[in-house]
């Protein structure tokens, strides 16, 4: 595997959905970077991104084993199609919007980086409350729930605290910086060396 993943994961009222499309658009021209658009059985909303899917489509996927990556969360299931392991395999840098507890269960794996959108809890419990989406109970429990992941081990983290365009501006770097390393060309061998592997085969 030649390329990366890379999970951009963050708590509720973050802004990770926003940081995320921040850096698409600006990637827009550079064929290296892939942002993945994931299978959701959940309904489009305003704003969102995901195609939506029926949990008997969404089951049959799995049983196909056409999910590179899938997981739930908030009571819905999540998947990643097949096709996107193939651009990691060709080298690219692949971005899922993911969750925290997927990313936690990957652990150390090769070619695996974890990004985490995070903002303070005032700042969480206020966005949260005026997109009005969350009963306030369900606010309390998703704020609540941020204390699973305090320590979740992360390649970069971006406090979404400020413009957008500066957590916006910090993914973008990360993700070409990164396309840049891992297409980067192997180097040359030493010349006696090179001579001894060319004589091997």
């Amino acid at each position: 595997m030649s390329g990366a993943w890379v999970c951009v994961c963050g708590p509720s009222g973050a802004g990770k959905d926003s940081v995320i499309a921040w850096a698409r658009e600006q990637l827009a021209g550079d064929s290296r970077i892939i942002f993945a658009r994931r299978f959701v059985t959940r309904p489009a909303q305003p704003g969102s991104d995901h195609e939506p899917i029926a949990p008997p489509d969404f089951d049959a996927l799995l049983q196909r084993e056409q999910l590179a990556w899938h997981w739930q969360a908030h009571g819905f299931g999540y998947g990643v199609a097949r096709r996107y392991a193939h651009q990691v395999t060709w080298g690219r840098v692949v971005v899922v919007n993911g969750s925290r507890e997927h990313a936690a269960r990957l652990g150390a794996r090769p070619g695996v980086h974890r990004v985490l959108i995070e903002a303070g809890a005032d700042q969480l419990a206020e966005r949260l409350r005026r997109r009005a989406r969350d009963a306030p109970e369900s606010i309390e429990r998703r704020l609540a729930r941020n204390g699973r992941f305090a320590h979740l081990d992360a390649q970069l983290v971006i406090t979404n605290h400020g413009e957008l365009s500066q957590a916006g501006a910090r993914l973008k770097d990360y993700l070409q910086q990164l396309a840049a390393a891992v297409n980067r060309p192997a180097p040359a061998l030493p010349l006696h060396e090179a001579l001894h592997a060319k004589t091997r085969h």
